[in-house]
């Protein structure tokens, strides 16, 4: 990295997951803040949607005495806003946009940005008016903080975290030429389209055209959107040499930095803390399978799980399960298995014969109940495709001979589902083994999440965490090394899983001492990925931003 970078005054952030807790870039935006509010000289400004109105937000809190006199000239009876605080390490200014007044204008606004950039909207649904309204009125609310609140001469950056902030950069390239823009896209539209539908991605990937295949999928105006602000922005970025390399096939643009995705350890417990919040998420894990399954599970049972959105290829939930039906059917076990898939889907209320289990003073239970295999009650039970998958393999734990069970666990885990009534973190804590066989993974937190908690963790290859765990060690990551980095492409998928059920075979069968080191080898690397080492690449994409804006000042 060049001395000497070019750093900004200012930074606005923008995401759709900005106090509003969806997925991986809300993990992303918030695990860095604190680390980018170091930054000598800089302040950062994050701005999302504001969802939540009248409603109390937990992430945000307001605070009216900031920016009131701009607040209250921003305002009006398009769009107002709410200026605060993010309630996460470092506690982050925030301004929160309601951009719903500005709807009934989107045919003008859809035109303004056919004629100035070429972006498509004509095919937009579903999710698409209120991303690009949102980014349309960001970009207003940046406008006019720029003109409002910022010393002529400023260095500033706007980052843009996917297509549905898309327009915010648009409008700050037209309307701000002195902005420096940097667009960050965490997976294209059309690649993760490609591989939802069953597609093969990787075998024919030099022969895809984004645009193509976006009219046969139905996604023109997102790759739209997304084509457009990646070829007019000053800094292009995506998280893994992975994406990197879609993003020039299918957006037929290079990107200027990877930024790949770090974390902060201020979440993983220490110490003596953390040997006994292990032994209690152990302890809630076992108790929930027994009393689900009434079967007899030993005290030194592998718990395994596999957590994410519901995307059964992209995610590899179908290669978890052909695994876990292998395994059960292998006959080397030597040990109990409790293969935890912690995925929410369309549920309901926890089990009502579950939780009463779970409230009596009894250890354990000797009938299963009804479906022994999923935690809460399932809106769409026989449509569920986690569900139907288990009745086809028939790794529905019904037979108490099968020392693999497997438990769908399809809520949230935010402290009150009812069962583990648990967070995440606190029960993922207690897991002996990660598994996450993905087929589409830009970057993966989920397993870069496990090794941070010191779980030996089995990816793939296309996934960009595993690929990056490749390259810290210089070769293919083995199991040994706290993580296996398993080979997967469009041809090899019962060898792959075969692969997986071999390496739990492995691990159940490692000592003690062999574990601990695995467990060791594992938070050594999770160590490389904290936002302290790859902040660095976010200071060069500044650098690269206010460079380019430096010609238009």
């Amino acid at each position: 990295m060049k001395k000497n970078l070019l750093l900004p005054d200012y930074l606005f952030e923008i995401s759709w997951e900005v106090c509003n807790k969806v997925g991986g870039i809300y993990t992303v935006v918030s695990t860095k803040a604190r680390t980018i509010s170091e930054i000598e000289n800089l302040t950062a400004i994050y701005i999302g949607p504001d969802l939540w109105k009248e409603k109390e937000n937990p992430l945000f809190t307001e605070d009216k005495r900031l920016w009131s006199a701009w607040r209250k000239a921003v305002c009006d009876d398009k769009m107002t806003v709410r200026c605060g605080y993010w309630e996460i390490p470092g506690r982050p200014k925030v301004v929160l946009v309601d951009y719903t007044g500005y709807m009934d204008d989107k045919d003008a606004i859809y035109g303004e940005l056919w004629n100035d950039f070429g972006v498509d909207s004509l095919h937009g649904y579903g999710d698409y008016d209120d991303s690009m309204i949102f980014g349309y009125a960001v970009g207003k609310v940046i406008e006019s903080f720029y003109n409002t609140n910022i010393k002529k001469g400023s260095n500033v950056v706007v980052q843009a975290h996917e297509w549905q902030s898309g327009g915010a950069a648009l409008y700050v390239k037209k309307h701000l030429p002195a902005v420096g823009t940097i667009f960050t896209t965490h997976a294209t539209s059309i690649g993760r389209s490609i591989a939802s539908n069953g597609k093969p991605l990787y075998d024919y990937f030099e022969g895809y055209n984004g645009d193509q295949m976006a009219a046969e999928l139905n996604v023109q105006s997102k790759q739209s959107v997304e084509k457009v602000t990646a070829a007019n922005i000053d800094c292009f970025t995506t998280v893994s040499e992975l994406t990197a390399r879609e993003c020039k096939q299918l957006l037929e643009r290079e990107c200027d930095v990877i930024l790949e995705n770090g974390f902060e350890k201020d979440f993983v417990p220490a110490g003596k803390a953390f040997a006994a919040k292990r032994k209690v998420a152990r302890d809630v894990r076992l108790r929930v399978a027994r009393a689900l399954t009434g079967d007899v599970i030993s005290d030194d049972a592998i718990i395994i799980n596999l957590g994410g959105r519901m995307e059964m290829r992209n995610k590899g939930i179908d290669m978890f399960l052909e695994s876990m039906a292998r395994l059960n059917a292998c006959g080397e076990l030597e040990r109990d298995v409790v293969a935890f898939i912690d995925v929410p889907a369309w549920s309901g209320s926890a089990r009502e014969d579950l939780v009463k289990r779970l409230r009596s003073d009894r250890q354990s239970w000797d009938t299963p109940l009804p479906n022994p295999y999923v935690t809460h009650e399932l809106n769409n039970f026989y449509d569920d495709a986690i569900a139907c998958t288990i009745r086809r393999l028939q790794i529905d734990n019904r037979s108490g001979k099968n020392r693999v069970k497997v438990i769908y666990v399809p809520c949230y885990l935010k402290g009150n589902d009812g069962v583990f009534d648990m967070e995440y973190y606190d029960v993922l804590i207690g897991n002996d083994l990660s598994v996450y066989p993905s087929y589409y993974e830009p970057w993966g937190y989920t397993p870069l999440e496990s090794a941070a908690f010191h779980i030996p963790t089995i990816t793939t290859n296309l996934a960009g965490f595993g690929l990056w765990a490749n390259s810290v060690l210089g070769r293919r990551a083995e199991l040994l090394d706290g993580v296996e980095v398993v080979c997967r492409n469009d041809s090899n998928y019962f060898d792959a899983a075969e692969d997986i059920t071999k390496n739990i075979c492995t691990f159940a069968k490692l000592s003690e001492k062999e574990v601990s080191e695995c467990r060791k080898k594992v938070a050594k690397i999770a160590e490389k990925a904290l936002w302290k080492h790859f902040i660095k690449n976010y200071l060069e994409a500044y650098d690269f931003a206010l460079n380019a804006a430096a010609g238009r000042k």
